[in-house]
């Protein structure tokens, strides 16, 4: 097997064979060499459909031919340039014309670098030190956000890796999703809080939704105790519809950071705000952020070429929400498990009911998630193989692969 083989070799490279850990499937992953719509192939010639999509981004699907012929007609024009590009305006007027939340916004390489930024402006406009994350919350792989979650509704934080220094992670409190109670619990003791960041809908260990009224408490929350509220949308933006969670649930927080989708596929990661905020930004103001391949002219082409077919096909939220809807229905009552999705975001969890929060959704059965992910796979599908993944769908899913999907998982679980 030439994955087999390439693995191998990746080893003695790359630490763990992988450039992400998630992709550190054993005994070794399949390698792609190219996708097309809904497919992707891999170098053993296997032909995969795939609900993956690149963890999100891939809402049109690969290699589709609208971001093909921007990302392609940029760069015959050049992809780096070290200065201003018109692009730039062309994405963020999108950005801000489609979020409320948003006056202002900056662009950076990925989601971390996004959720980053956001946490240093919020210390930065506050003048306050601390912040407070959701347990199980993902917002990248930085020392604020690295952090194990506790054995209770509210602790403070461990190191949940090597080379993170306790003393920074005990400046990072974190709440359970779900439980307002513990946010205000948080808040009442501590007044050197900058912000609450959040995902308003946990994707990397989901989806696991809100519970009814739960976003708008933490947002009465966090105003009374004059802390700043983000909302990491780097997973639902433009993926709920056009305006992300924050317009799906109608709460609008200080500062969002977004990415995947808003990038067509390439490197991107975006953070905005209200603008009094956001003009701390240098060379604005006081707060440092810069990046040579920040607002790179490919990955801002092929963003407004993926969002202008957003805004000119909107059929497309409804379409992709029936299609999981169809998923989950055809599947029906498992004993062994529990279908959760909204919008083109679903997943199985292998325990009997939803999970509502972190512990809960740890509460699965992962060994029972593994053999299912390998029958699915023999089967030809690929699922993100963890069982703390979301799987996506994409515009270039057909009805044919929906019901070869559902019978799938209906033979596999």
């Amino acid at each position: 097997m030439k994955s087999e083989e390439l693995f191998n070799r990746a080893k003695e490279l790359i630490p763990g064979g992988v450039s992400s850990p998630v992709r550190a499937i054993r005994p070794y992953p399949f390698y792609t060499q190219r996708a097309k719509g809904a497919k992707i192939c891999t170098v053993d010639g296997t032909e995969l459909t795939d609900y993956c999509m690149g963890y999100g981004p891939l809402i049109l699907g690969h290699a589709h031919p609208d971001v093909l012929d921007a990302i392609s007609g940029q760069a015959r024009d050049g992809w780096l340039y070290g200065t201003p590009v018109a692009l730039e305006i062309g994405l963020a007027g999108l950005i801000c014309g489609d979020h409320p939340s948003i006056d202002m916004c900056r662009f950076v390489s990925s989601g971390s670098e996004a959720t980053m930024s956001a946490i240093r402006l919020a210390r930065g406009y506050t003048g306050k030190k601390k912040i407070i994350k959701i347990e199980g919350g993902f917002h990248g792989a930085h020392d604020a956000v690295l952090i194990r979650a506790g054995s209770g509704a509210t602790t403070l934080g461990i190191p949940d890796s090597a080379g993170v220094l306790p003393e920074l992670a005990a400046q990072t409190g974190q709440a359970a999703f779900n439980d307002a109670e513990a946010i205000e619990s948080l808040l009442s003791g501590d007044n050197d809080v900058a912000a609450v960041i959040m995902e308003p809908v946990m994707g990397n260990i989901g989806p696991i939704l809100p519970e009814d009224g739960y976003l708008e408490e933490v947002r009465k929350i966090t105003r009374e105790h004059d802390v700043l509220l983000i909302f990491d949308e780097v997973i639902t933006g433009y993926r709920l519809g056009i305006g992300g969670a924050q317009k799906y649930y109608n709460v609008i927080p200080d500062l969002t950071t977004l990415g995947k989708i808003c990038g067509g596929g390439l490197p991107i990661g975006i953070f905005g705000g209200r603008r009094e905020i956001m003009d701390m930004i240098s060379p604005s103001g006081p707060v440092y952020q810069a990046g040579t391949f920040s607002g790179n002219p490919l990955s801002l082409s092929a963003g407004i070429s993926q969002i202008r077919c957003l805004h000119e096909n909107p059929g497309i939220y409804n379409r992709l929400s029936e299609q999981t809807r169809m998923i989950g229905e055809g599947i029906g009552e498992r004993g062994n498990g529990s279908f959760v999705s909204i919008g083109s975001m679903f997943k199985f969890f292998f325990r009997d009911s939803p999970p509502g929060d972190y512990f809960r959704a740890k509460e699965s059965d992962t060994e029972a998630f593994g053999r299912f992910w390998r029958k699915m796979l023999e089967k030809g599908i690929f699922l993100p193989p963890s069982q703390f993944e979301t799987n996506f769908l994409s515009a270039a899913h057909t009805e044919s692969d929906i019901e070869q999907l559902i019978s799938a998982y209906v033979s596999c679980l």
